[in-house]
C-alpha cells in the first residue's frame, strides 16, 4: 500500500495559492524529505494531509483514507510534530505523555509503559519527573517527538524534528527515524531545511517552491534531473600536472564520468603513464548542491559545469 497520494492537491487562502496541483506519492515505509524554504508550502500541505484544513481543489489520502471524509481514521494512524507544538508546562515530562497517549485512545498502562519506552529512547528519563516548563528547548523538542510516536503511528509527518538540537541529538533523532522505517514501516514525511541530516536518512525527496512541486523521486533521479556529475578524483604528487582531460581544482586533478566503473581505467592509465598517485576518490553530488540548482532554476537542458 502507498503510505501518502496528494493527486492535483490545491490550496488558496482569498489572494494566496499555498499549493498549486501537488502531485505526490510516499511508498509505505519511505521516508520523503518535503524541501523548500518558509512560505513554500510544506506545512499547508501536512494540514492537507491530516485533514486540519480543506483542499481547494485536489484530493489526497493517508493509507488509503481520506482526509477530507474521515479525519478521525488519519489521526488514529498519524503522529504529527509541528514546530508550534506545545506541551503542559505545569505537568512532568512523563505526565504529558500518558495524557497524550490516553488522548489518543490507549489504555492508562499501556500509555505509561510506552511513554516510558520513550522517554528512555530520547534520553530524557532523568528529566521524567521534571516540570516541562524547565525543560531546554533541545529536551522539549524531543519530548514532542515522543508525543507524536505515543500511539506507534503508520505514518508520521515532522516539521523540523532536529531544529534547536545538538549535533549528537540530531542524529539520534535521524537514526530513530531511519530505524521506525526500517524495523516497524512506518512512513515518513519529513519537512525539513537541515538538509545535511535529510541527505543521511531520506529515501526520496519532494522540493517545494512558491506552492508547485519543482521534482520529487529519490536522490539519484533528482541530481541526474538536475544535470550534476559523478566526478573521479585524484590527488599526485606536487609537479605531476597537468592532466589530459582532467581539471586541477583545490589540490585534486578531476574528471566527470557517467558511473563509478570508469575509475579503475582512469587510475590504470595514469600509472601507465608514470604519475604518482596519492590518493583517489569518487565525488557524488550533494543533497544541498541539487536542491539550490533547482530552487535557482538552473535545470534547464541536463548539462552541468565543472564542480556541479
Amino acid at each position: 500500500m502507498t503510505g501518502i497520494v496528494a493527486k492535483g492537491l490545491s490550496k488558496s487562502y482569498e489572494d494566496t495559492q499555498a499549493l498549486r496541483s501537488l502531485t505526490l506519492e510516499v511508498p509505505e515505509g519511505g521516508v520523503c524529505g518535503f524541501l523548500g524554504p518558509n512560505g513554500a508550502g510544506k506545512t499547508t500541505a501536512v494540514k492537507l494531509f491530516n485533514g486540519l484544513v480543506s483542499p481547494t481543489s485536489g484530493e489526497c489520502s493517508i493509507m488509503g483514507i481520506s482526509p477530507s471524509e474521515d479525519p478521525q481514521g488519519v489521526h488514529r494512524i498519524s503522529g504529527v510534530m509541528t514546530e508550534t507544538a506545545r506541551m503542559y508546562g505545569q505537568l512532568t515530562g512523563l505526565e504529558n505523555l500518558c495524557f497524550f497517549g490516553e488522548t489518543a485512545e490507549m489504555d492508562r498502562g499501556d500509555a505509561r509503559e510506552r511513554a516510558c519506552e520513550l522517554l528512555r529512547w530520547l534520553e530524557l528519563w532523568d528529566a521524567r519527573d521534571k516540570k516541562a516548563s524547565a525543560y531546554s528547548t533541545g529536551m522539549m523538542q524531543r519530548l514532542s517527538l515522543a508525543r507524536a510516536l505515543m500511539h506507534r503511528p503508520r505514518v508520521l509527518f515532522l516539521d523540523e524534528p532536529t531544529s534547536g538540537l545538538d549535533p549528537e541529538s540530531a542524529q539520534m533523532v535521524n537514526e530513530m527515524i531511519a530505524q521506525l522505517a526500517r524495523e516497524e514501516g512506518t512512513t515518513v514525511f519529513l519537512c525539513t531545511h537541515q538538509l545535511r541530516y535529510a541527505q543521511d536518512v531520506c529515501t526520496m525527496y519532494g522540493i517545494l517552491h512558491k506552492g508547485e512541486l519543482l521534482a520529487s523521486g529519490n536522490f539519484e533521479e533528482l541530481w541526474k534531473q538536475a544535470g550534476c556529475r559523478i566526478w573521479a578524483g585524484v590527488r599526485l604528487k606536487d609537479g605531476s600536472g597537468p592532466v589530459p582531460g582532467m581539471v586541477e581544482e583545490d589540490g585534486w586533478w578531476r574528471k566527470a564520468v557517467n558511473s563509478e566503473e570508469e575509475m579503475p581505467g582512469i587510475l590504470e592509465n595514469l600509472i601507465k603513464s608514470g604519475k604518482s598517485v596519492y590518493e583517489a576518490r569518487l565525488f557524488y553530488p550533494e543533497l544541498e548542491q541539487v536542491y539550490f540548482r533547482y530552487l535557482e532554476g538552473n535545470v534547464t537542458d541536463g548539462k552541468a559545469g565543472v564542480g556541479a
